[in-house]
Order: structure tokens, then C-alpha cells, then sequence
């Protein structure tokens, strides 16, 4: 179904205060900056904020949701004869080879993970999303599969392939924060998920086949 015109206008202003809070943040730091000011600043209330985030780190993790939806979408969206890694490693493959934006690659990436380093409450998030990552991926590999509730083996392949992709997403991050160019990176990312793939074991590797 289309958006409609009151959910449109409620995506822009969500977005447009994003905008600015991460644009302060950027300027004076997480910590400096203030929920009163971000309102001032975007002209709104600061119930208004709190209205569109729960949370002052969400202003700037905004795009989060892409980030733990990312390994459950690409597992349910497995080819006929490819397993749940196959799929996840050729979807950061595509995205890294695209030199994508969704994994760190472009020029503002630095500016943006100096901000989370230098921020405890930022980090703190950071974690918290990396393990809802691992969360939803062991949740979908348990439906896609069938597996009982108590079944451990989707929860170690979750487990590997949440590796692999915090491995590659923390590599990146550090590489972008020494200030090397995306296209550089890129590159030398596809050598280090070759590595990664090498080192994840068969079991994992041909988990969740789907079939025809």
C-alpha cells in the first residue's frame, strides 16, 4: 500500500529532527548536546522529540532497524540451494562491492564513529544493537528451520554468522576512522570476507540449505 499523507509527514519530521540532532552531535559532540536544544534547534517541542524517539541515543542511531533487520531479510530471502551463510555473506559481498553507504563506506563514516567512541552512552548502544542483531538472526534461523525453542544449534550458527558480520563492520569502521577512502576499503574488505568465510566450519556454512 502507498504511504499515506499523515504517515509521510510524520517520516519527514522524524527524519528532519534526526537531521539536526545528528548534525550537532557531529558539530560539539554527544555528550554536549542537549534534548532542549535539538528541539530549539529543529523548532519543536521537546515533547515532540521524545514523541518520535525514546531515547537521546536513538537520534543518532536512527538507522539501526536497517542494521539488526539486515541477517534475518537476507536469511528469509535465501535462493533455492544456498544456506543461511551463503546468503548473509553474498548480501554483505553485494553491499561491499557496491562500496554501500549501509556498511560504512563513504566519506562522512569517520566523522560519525569519532562521535560514538567518544561517547560511553553511544557505545553502550552500539552493543546493545549488535546483540539484538544476534537475537533476531537465531530467532529467524529457528522459524525458517523449525527448530524447537530449546534446539542450541541455530544459536551457534547465529552466533558465527553475528561474528562475521560485527567482524566486518567493526573492521571497516576502524579503517574509515584513519581516514582511508571508501574505494580502498572496499577492496580490501572482500579479501577479509573471503578470510571470514574460510574460517567459518562446514557446519556452519551449509546450515539452512533452502530447498526447491
Amino acid at each position: 500500500m502507498s504511504e499515506g499523507l499523515r504517515e509521510r509527514k510524520k517520516r519527514q519530521t522524524r527524519q528532519y529532527i534526526s537531521d539536526v540532532a545528528t548534525g550537532l552531535f557531529l558539530e560539539r559532540g554527544f555528550d554536549a548536546v542537549t534534548i532542549a536544544e535539538i528541539a530549539e534547534a529543529a523548532d519543536v517541542s521537546v515533547n515532540t522529540v521524545y514523541n518520535y524517539f525514546e531515547a537521546k541515543e536513538d537520534l543518532f542511531l536512527d538507522r539501526s532497524k536497517g542494521i539488526v533487520d539486515r541477517l534475518p531479510r537476507l536469511v528469509r530471502g535465501r535462493e533455492v540451494g544456498e544456506s543461511a551463510a551463503d546468503a548473509i555473506l553474498r548480501g554483505l559481498r553485494e553491499e561491499v562491492e557496491a562500496v554501500s553507504p549501509k556498511v560504512g563506506l563513504f566519506d562522512g563514516y569517520a566523522r560519525f564513529m569519532r562521535v560514538v567512541q567518544d561517547s560511553h552512552a553511544l557505545r553502550s548502544r552500539l552493543w546493545f544493537i549488535q546483540q539484538e542483531v544476534l537475537t533476531r538472526l537465531e530467532t529467524a534461523l529457528k522459524e525458517e528451520m523449525g527448530a524447537a525453542e530449546d534446539e542450541m544449534l541455530p544459536t551457534l550458527v547465529a552466533g558465527q554468522l553475528a561474528w562475521a558480520h560485527g567482524t566486518l563492520m567493526g573492521w571497516i569502521g576502524g579503517q574509515m576512522v584513519r581516514g582511508r577512502e571508501p574505494e580502498a576499503v572496499s577492496r580490501e574488505a572482500l579479501v577479509l570476507l573471503d578470510d571470514i568465510e574460510e574460517i567459518l566450519g562446514e557446519p556452519v556454512r551449509t546450515y539452512g540449505v533452502r530447498e526447491g
